[in-house]
């Protein structure tokens, strides 16, 4: 026996050293063509090496490497693996390991990669970066912050650390510090592509859309088969409404990186930009399949479900509910506690008012009259804008407000703290989910009583939120079980600040046209084949009618081509449909007096646009559909005192139009009518509608204060 292990021994030996005399020049010759970039044929070199010495822990440190490099990182993770087993001492291996395991998205294991590199060497600067971009892929945005920051401590020209720093600073909204961190990193590395995109992010975060465009084209040209590049230029399309372009590029980052989250969310996007609405909430789903907890591609499919024609309000609210299991409740659960808010009934209340529309924005035009018309005797005002968009209407909005907080590049923990401070009883979500929102904030309830409306109206589905202002049309009683907030009725969910001084309204047009002119005053995006085809109808029915459709999306060519095909398809020729863009919103006002009618979308209905056109004496055709989004235009017109111009199926739709359209006196009566029906309306003055407002936040504030007791 023992003379057998004697044997094995002295076999083991001069195996080990015929492998040694064999192994060496191999690996001087693998390392000889790896340092000269002859990368596949190093690559080769270190397989056959690793044939004959599995154990070989250079060779396998520098495959994974290599594999990782080519973005292999399944093959690079199994070597890479076995080179730690091999020399657990290596913190070079760990740290390789660590990029390996992040580019498998296995990003919690990657940073406990990281931590043994760093455990072995705590002043491994490339290791601390390297932390830092684990912990922004897990959203964990300060804790990568700070990584960086060490790194940077270590060696300051570490241009990674820079420009990983400044994407997370960007998450985190601290948009100047990260546009210098990035700026930093451009210094070191000029034609550093990733830096360049994520600068080209925070200049459209800061609306500075010509220096966003200008880095998304040097990123692309540096990197053409880097997908970020693309999908930052497709994000900065869509801003300034080139949707046929953004989907280009979407469609090029997808080529290079199918399983990028954020390339289906833009093309959800852009598809939806287009009107493409099943396939732009199939982009999203897609998005949500690989993170599950990517916020806004779930706020995304929740804002495009109004446009889905059979979208019920069940679904609407089970949508939402996804964003409160997988993001809310999460917040939630880390939330402060008790209030100091004196428990008065009948003191003055301190409203906070969170929007990032406090600018030339639509949904601004609608909660104007209400924070323009409280009564201050009753009510002290707090705004928090969460846009870095400034223009003569924020300058207004400030001089409504008692206290003024700029939030744009503050966290939603910052903010959450600073509401707090300010001793809000009342906290008005203004955004619900759409671009811009801070229900982060919301989720962590800084104030006793939180209510959402006006800026999307259509609940939010967090339990945080108490209430929902709405109308009996908007949402019906039938209906209210299924939302989270109670809902509150006001004479109409929305009103709409009076007309600019100044602005002109006509007679009738089809007065001295001899034809009627229908008008579509909306965004492309809520214009459907349903509506298209009973436009169609109506048209046919109209002998030399015309129809007027306005968006700014019609500025794009593709756009226009693809929208005159619709109709084409619908046997409605090109000649009777005329198409106009962008303009000021003066002269976008003064359109509608060239329009005789305007026919509402649906399944979404106009809102503003509604109002509008009532506004300028032009009266609206709507078709009543399931959710509130289908409800719009359908609770403004009841709210006025004219449910007759409101239908509840194509048909009757399709026959409002027609009828009305050959009774031309009459139509030119209800337009010089119109102003004055809006102003003695309470969803039309002002003052009356602030007044209902002011009514409703007592009766709150009277409710919170009884269970206080």
């Amino acid at each position: 026996m023992g003379n057998s292990v004697g044997q094995r021994a002295f076999q083991n030996a001069r195996l080990h050293k015929r492998q040694k005399g064999e192994v060496l020049p191999l690996l001087g010759h693998a390392l000889e063509l790896h340092k000269k970039g002859r990368l596949p044929e190093a690559r080769a070199a270190y397989r056959q090496l690793l044939q004959i010495a599995p154990t070989q822990f250079i060779a396998l440190h520098m495959l994974g490497a290599l594999e990782s490099d080519a973005k292999n990182f399944q093959q690079a993770e199994a070597l890479l693996s076995r080179a730690v087993a091999v020399d657990p001492r290596s913190a070079e291996a760990h740290m390789s390991l660590g990029i390996a395991l992040n580019g498998l998205k296995r990003h919690d294991e990657a940073r406990e990669s990281y931590r043994k590199a760093l455990a072995l060497r705590p002043n491994y600067a490339a290791a601390l970066a390297n932390l830092g971009n684990a912990s922004a892929a897990l959203d964990l945005h300060q804790d990568a912050v700070e990584s960086y920051d060490k790194a940077l401590a270590i060696d300051g020209t570490l241009a990674e650390a820079h420009n990983g720093r400044g994407s997370a600073l960007c998450r985190l909204r601290n948009y100047d510090e990260a546009l210098a961190s990035l700026d930093r990193a451009l210094a070191i590395k000029p034609d550093y592509a990733a830096a360049l995109a994520n600068r080209s992010v925070v200049w459209r975060e800061l609306h500075r859309l010509d220096e966003a465009m200008a880095d998304c084209d040097r990123a692309i040209a540096l990197a053409p088969d880097d997908a970020n590049g693309w999908l930052s230029r497709a994000s900065v399309l869509l801003q300034i409404k080139q949707i046929a372009r953004a989907y280009s590029d979407c469609a090029t980052a997808l080529a290079l990186a199918s399983d990028s989250a954020q390339a289906h969310l833009v093309q959800g996007l852009c598809l939806a930009g287009l009107g493409r609405v099943d396939e732009a909430l199939a982009s999203f789903d897609r998005a949500l399949d690989i993170q599950p907890d990517l916020q806004s591609a779930i706020s995304s499919k929740i804002f495009t479900l109004d446009f889905a024609a059979d979208a019920t309000v069940e679904q609407h609210q089970q949508a939402r509910q996804v964003w409160w299991e997988r993001v809310g409740a999460k917040i939630a659960s880390e939330a402060a506690g008790p209030y100091d808010n004196s428990c008065d009934p009948d003191r003055r209340l301190v409203l906070g008012y969170v929007s990032s529309d406090f600018n030339a924005h639509s949904a601004a035009f609608i909660f104007k009259p209400v924070l323009q018309h409280h009564d201050r005797a009753r009510f002290e005002i707090v705004c928090y804008s969460c846009s870095s968009r400034v223009d003569a209407t924020t300058r207004e909005f400030e001089g409504m407000a008692d206290r003024w907080r700029d939030a744009a590049q503050w966290t939603d923990d910052r903010l959450a703290a600073q509401i707090r401070a300010d001793g809000v009883d009342i906290l008005i979500d203004l955004s619900g989910h759409t671009r811009g929102n801070r229900l982060g904030v919301f989720a962590r309830k800084p104030a006793p009583i939180q209510v959402h409306g006006w800026g999307h109206g259509t609940g939010t589905g967090l339990p945080t939120i108490e209430y929902l202002f709405s109308d009996p049309v908007a949402i019906p009683v039938a209906v209210r079980h299924l939302f989270v907030e109670t809902v509150i009725d006001l004479p109409c969910f929305v009103t709409l600040a009076p007309l600019p001084a100044g602005i002109a309204r006509a007679g009738a047009p089809a007065l001295s046209n001899g034809f009627v002119t229908f008008g579509v005053f909306t965004r492309i995006s809520k214009i459907s084949d349903e509506a298209v085809d009973v436009w169609s109808r109506i048209l046919e029915r109209v002998p030399g009618s015309r129809l007027l459709i306005k968006d700014f999306a019609l500025d794009d060519r593709l756009v226009r081509d693809n929208l005159l095909a619709r109709f084409a398809a619908c046997r409605l020729p090109a000649e009777r449909v005329e198409l106009l863009g962008a303009t000021s919103r003066d002269e976008h006002l003064a359109s509608f007096n060239r329009i005789d009618i305007c026919l509402d979308t649906f399944p979404q209905n106009g809102g503003v646009s509604t109002w509008e056109a009532l506004q300028m004496g032009v009266p609206v055709v709507a078709k009543l559909g399931n959710s509130l989004p289908g409800r719009a235009a359908g609770s403004i017109l009841t709210a006025l005192g004219l449910p007759d111009w409101v239908a509840d199926c194509d048909q009757t739709y399709a026959d409002i139009a027609a009828i009305r359209a050959f009774g031309i006196g009459d139509l030119s009566q209800l337009r010089r009518e119109l102003p004055e029906r809006i102003r003695d309306a309470a969803a039309g003055d002002p003052v009356s509608y602030a007044r209902a407002v002011d009514d409703a936040y007592r009766a709150m504030w009277k409710r919170y204060c009884r269970d206080c007791a």
